[in-house]
């Protein structure tokens, strides 16, 4: 979810000991990510924050808006989806102290209220009247408390790889560290002590307990090249230890109390989906369970997807979004 430093080490790594054949280039199937639309900085609480739109604003069609996760993270793992402009508005953003974003590191920002605010100044800013919410991992959390809070802004809810509660999310990554074998997990908990073992032995054991939960397709030319384009930072420590801690598998930060559980029976479930990768290290027995607990709600797994499921699957995800945003039209 969190995309710890040194786990992406580890997925690089991991992507660079495999030999794929043409095919398993993801984004090969793509053309080149387009140029925005529209590119502006966006002023919230503590800053200015980046955001970039492809397609017209102006159309009949919801505009959908996607919050990418971390925290610490960048709206680029959101590239592979602009397709979806040819029949909406696309709308993707850095969080403060993200990707383009402006970057204070000012603590007195990070908080789950000011980040759902952000969402809502980026709404008032561009005019919209309603619009799709996609969220992803934290960013599912963001999308959880702004849903509830602007239920009339919202035209549906989508939730991906889903964090919503810390202690289930800490539950999820325990049940996975258990089923690794005694050395791997003896390793993990080293790792996070205060005397930890090297780097690479580290790494070693997050690739062994990850390889099956987290598939490792490199990235294609067209996402190298946007990603160099775009600049930016690309992940920001700072802010990801501050709210979450130095440790997948357990929280020490401002987020260790954090449980949007109750918020679900708020939703519109009719209009709310979730989706989850057949791998996902958010566990699908996990979502199911938020499903339930959201009366009509939809649930997508991706097949073969890992938590990064976008990367992993853009066709099949745009596919599922793009059915999911015309059967949930504009409101009357």
């Amino acid at each position: 979810m969190f995309m710890h430093p040194l786990f992406v080490t580890v997925l690089l790594t991991a992507a660079l000991s495999f030999t794929f054949a043409p095919l398993a280039y993801a984004d090969d199937l793509f053309n080149a990510i387009p140029e925005p639309t529209q590119e502006l900085m966006v002023p919230v609480e503590g800053g200015k924050v980046y955001v970039r739109i492809n397609g017209e604003l102006s159309s009949k069609t919801l505009p959908a808006v996607f919050i990418h996760g971390g925290p610490g993270g960048r709206h680029n793992f959101f590239s592979r989806l602009i397709g979806l402009a040819d029949e909406r508005a696309i709308i993707l953003y850095d969080q403060l102290d993200s990707g383009k974003s402006e970057q204070p590191n000012d603590p007195n920002n990070w908080r789950v209220e000011r980040f759902v605010q952000e969402l809502e100044a980026i709404r008032i800013k561009l005019d919209i009247e309603q619009w799709h919410i996609v969220g992803h991992s934290w960013g599912a959390a963001i999308a959880l408390e702004y849903s509830v809070r602007y239920p009339e802004r919202v035209g549906s809810t989508v939730f991906g790889g889903t964090f919503i509660s810390t202690s289930h999310w800490v539950k999820d990554a325990n049940l996975l560290i258990g089923r690794a074998s005694k050395l791997v997990q003896e390793t993990l908990f080293s790792c996070e002590s205060k005397t930890p073992p090297s780097k690479e032995e580290c790494q070693e054991a997050f690739r062994n307990l990850y390889s099956k939960y987290y598939t490792p397709v490199p990235v294609g030319k067209e996402i190298v090249d946007y990603d160099v384009k775009t600049g930016g930072t690309k992940f920001n420590s700072k802010i990801y230890n501050a709210m979450w801690g130095p440790s997948e598998f357990s929280s020490s930060g401002s987020l260790l109390t954090y449980d949007g559980i109750g918020h679900l029976a708020k939703l519109d479930g009719k209009r709310t989906m979730f989706i989850v990768g057949q791998y996902d290290s958010a566990r699908v027995d996990t979502v199911q369970d938020y499903v339930t607990m959201t009366p009509g709600a939809e649930l997508s797994i991706i097949p073969g997807g890992s938590h990064g499921y976008i990367k992993d699957r853009p066709m099949e995800t745009e596919a599922i979004l793009r059915g999911w945003f015309r059967r949930n039209k504009r409101e009357d």
